[in-house]
């Protein structure tokens, strides 16, 4: 499922983001490792080793569990993913700018907020995250209620 490469104003190609992303963190471009990336890229959310194969499943290509789990770790590692750990299974995101996480306490959706979105709360309690890790909210997503 690793994307095509795209091509540059020039015509000439371009490497896949997930395929550069593994290079630059020198890890092997594997075939399983370059479909949880693109996963991960493309979707935009947070996803459990078991989200991710169902996702995976549901686009032709099939990935155990175990092995999504150990690609996620690996990746997680390698800086590439961080892991959320909330109510339910760890959900792991693409690891990019600095950004913090609203967890539902029922079903453990997971969403990533700005540092622009907790200025007020920051301003309110004094609570400034480091840069070496996020805040983590813990509420009801609107689909729970709450």
């Amino acid at each position: 499922m690793s994307k095509a490469p795209q091509s540059r104003h020039d015509g000439t190609a371009t490497e896949p983001e997930s395929r550069r992303l593994l290079r630059r963190s020198a890890l092997r471009c594997t075939p399983g490792r370059l479909r949880v990336l693109d996963l991960l890229l493309g979707s935009g959310r947070h996803l459990t080793p078991l989200e991710v194969c169902e996702e995976l499943s549901r686009s032709g290509d099939s990935i155990h569990p175990t092995t999504a789990y150990r690609t996620l770790e690996s990746l997680t590692a390698a800086g590439l993913t961080h892991a959320v750990h909330g109510p339910g299974p760890t959900r792991y995101g693409i690891t990019g700018d600095p950004h913090h996480h609203s967890v539902c306490r029922r079903c453990g959706q997971v969403e990533g907020l700005t540092s622009q979105h907790l200025t007020e709360a920051a301003e309110l309690t004094g609570l400034l995250p480091d840069a070496s890790g996020s805040l983590l909210v813990y509420g009801y997503c609107a689909r729970c209620g709450g």
